[in-house]
């Protein structure tokens, strides 16, 4: 299917676009399509000058697939299929500093997020990607012959319990592919993050470690990466089976603040 009523503009040769031609308030089923074929494509999208309310943004979201509710951090009071995004000069510390995909730790990880930010600090508060397809075909054939059939840990008590110890939550802990096959693509990508994943299952701990490790250091590779500039109204669409993300906090003690909702994914295999 080519694109018709959309246009989409790529930022990098390997992932990420910027979707122009479209009311994300008002999308018409081809535009939502194309959008699905866009992030199919390029793995995260973005688009500009969208002032979502809350309504329009569930809408939205749910046109991809059911909303999840965040496992670890409660969501809006009348909206608890939305998470605020919030930091100012009070922040001691800012969601996803460093190179994770949304809540691997579920049993069945979502399938993506939309982050949308009504204001955002005059410089900075960037936020990087990933593409763990190039993340995995870059890997030598010697490694993806190791790394096949491996399966790793996921837990959130680590991420979440020093955040909230007065909450009385068991969080969840999943074990899921080292290496998972995209749903809709076909394609192969890793699925290990330092957020949450704690170890390699069949191998031993400093096995596992020094494995992990490289991983981790390997998804650092900024050919891999797309880095988008926040405006106000701005929103991201990303596929959480085949990205990783990373926000920077460069813009303390300015806010940036919005919103995010989470479409429910399926077990990776």
């Amino acid at each position: 299917m080519a694109y018709e009523v959309l246009e989409v503009r790529p930022l990098t040769m390997r992932i990420g676009a910027e979707i122009h031609g479209v009311d994300l308030r008002q999308p018409t089923n081809r535009q939502l399509e194309e959008i699905a074929l866009a992030i199919a494509e390029h793995q995260v999208i973005f688009f500009r000058d969208q002032p979502l309310d809350h309504e329009s943004h569930k809408a939205f979201g749910r046109a991809f697939g059911e909303l999840a509710i965040h496992s670890g951090v409660a969501g809006l009071p009348d909206h608890p299929e939305i998470v605020a995004i919030h930091a100012d000069a009070d922040s001691k510390f800012i969601a996803g500093e460093n190179w994770h995909s949304d809540l691997t730790c579920d049993a069945e990880p979502p399938m993506g997020s939309i982050l949308y930010l009504h204001t955002v600090p005059p410089v900075g508060g960037d936020t990087l990607w990933a593409s763990m397809y190039a993340a995995y075909e870059t890997l030598s054939d010697r490694m993806k012959a190791y790394l096949e059939g491996l399966t790793a840990v996921h837990d959130a008590d680590h991420v979440y319990r020093p955040l909230f110890p007065d909450v009385d939550k068991k969080y969840p802990c999943n074990v899921h592919p080292v290496v998972r096959t995209h749903p809709v693509t076909g394609k192969k990508s890793l699925f290990v993050n330092q957020s949450y994943t704690t170890r390699i299952v069949e191998v031993d701990k400093a096995e596992s470690d020094a494995i992990l490790r490289f991983l981790y250091q390997h998804v650092q590779n900024p050919n891999f990466h797309v880095r988008f500039k926040w405006r106000p109204h701005s929103v991201a669409f990303w596929d959480n089976r085949c990205t990783q993300h990373l926000a920077t906090w460069d813009y303390f003690p300015q806010t940036r603040s919005g919103f995010r909702v989470t479409v429910a994914g399926d077990k990776p295999f």
